[in-house]
């Protein structure tokens, strides 16, 4: 009887550990995947088709991370939806095109933004910057 139990007891255990590495891997990927929030967040890497394409829009804000990592990252929309917030990674690059928003970064220097097509003066390392990007 005492081998049945530990036989189940070892089951038990095996099947708590799958189910951890399957929920960690699962967030993990979802860390690793950049946020988009219907048309309004489109990532780097995708590719629009067709004449209304947000690729063809200038985007009101484009935010680029330069460092290994870029800490917290948050951009809301004023009295509305957060965005985005969280860390951001070398080359990873977000652009949003709501009419206005507002941008929080906890490091200035490890990104570059661009304001409705124009480059943002790059802030100092470590510096805390926040600003609000208004689509005119």
């Amino acid at each position: 009887m005492g081998l049945a139990r530990l036989a189940l007891a070892v089951l038990a255990v095996g099947a708590v550990v799958t189910l951890l590495v399957i929920g960690g891997r699962a967030l993990l990927d979802l860390f690793d995947t950049p946020p988009e929030r219907g048309p309004s967040a489109a990532p780097a890497s995708s590719t629009a088709t067709g004449p209304a394409s947000a690729a063809a829009q200038v985007p009101t804000v484009r935010i680029e991370c330069l460092a290994e990592t870029c800490p917290l990252v948050t951009v809301r929309v004023p009295g509305g939806d957060v965005l985005q917030h969280r860390e951001m990674s070398r080359g990873e690059e977000v652009r949003y095109f709501e009419p206005e928003l507002d941008v929080v970064l906890s490091d200035a220097g490890t990104v570059r933004v661009t304001e409705k097509g124009t480059p943002r003066a790059p802030g100092a390392p470590g510096a805390r910057a926040a600003f609000t990007v208004h689509d005119d």
